[in-house]
């Protein structure tokens, strides 16, 4: 009875996860349907149009920092430092191999996603170069997949509840702020941004629901 108990809060946590799962790829599959209409094109170009207006010098230092924070390097770093932080405070290496592995499966969906709607990019001025499709946006994805991981991971984490709200507020804002930076430079629809978040955000709950799972079938609550 008492393992049974243990193990509820994952069950009900799988249980969640997999609705949430379920309905994200409905939501996702009726955006990339509605791409061509012509409700979502005015809405794309009212966005875009919005926004590309507050272009400035400074503005677009800042949007091209972040948008860095959603490349290959960016990860990279962010990684080391949390393969460090982790093994230092928690003597825990599975949460980076967890980490990436995320960051692994959604990089490599969003090539196959981009391949399977073949959408352009915007035809207006890039204010950085790319070389692949537009949609989903690949920033986007892997930044709410792999931010939005480590926001769960940190959640789990028994540290100070200030700092702990600081960070994930911190990496709420990062995701947010690479998707508009890929408005403001000029090489996303925002359309590819909200598809983008959304696809991330199934890689996100997918992973939590596979790691409670594993949890529920091992008994390993440091998974």
């Amino acid at each position: 009875m008492g393992k049974d108990n243990e193990k509820l809060p994952y069950v009900i946590i799988i249980g969640v996860a997999s609705i949430i799962v379920l309905g994200s790829i409905k939501l996702f599959t009726e955006l990339t349907e509605s791409l061509k209409t012509k409700l979502f094109s005015n809405l794309d170009l009212r966005i875009s149009d919005y926004i590309i207006s507050y272009r400035t010098p400074a503005l677009t230092r800042y949007f091209t920092f972040v948008t860095n924070f959603g490349d290959w390097y960016g990860y990279v770093i962010v990684l080391i430092v949390c393969a460090i932080m982790f093994y230092l405070i928690f003597k825990n290496w599975k949460n980076v191999v967890q980490l990436t592995t995320v960051l692994l499966l959604s990089s490599v969906s969003n090539i196959i996603l981009k391949q399977i709607t073949h959408r352009a990019r915007p035809d207006i001025k890039h204010l950085v170069t790319v070389e692949s499709l537009s949609y989903p946006s690949g920033h986007t994805m892997t930044a709410m997949a792999f931010y939005g991981f480590l926001i769960y991971l940190l959640y789990t984490f028994k540290i100070n509840k200030i700092i702990k709200a600081g960070v994930i507020t911190l990496f709420v804002l990062l995701i947010l702020s690479i998707g508009i930076s890929r408005i403001y430079l000029g090489v996303h629809f925002p359309s590819d941004i909200v598809g983008g978040l959304i696809a991330g955000f199934i890689w996100v709950v997918f992973s939590v629901l596979i790691l409670n799972i594993l949890k529920v079938f091992q008994g390993d609550p440091n998974m």
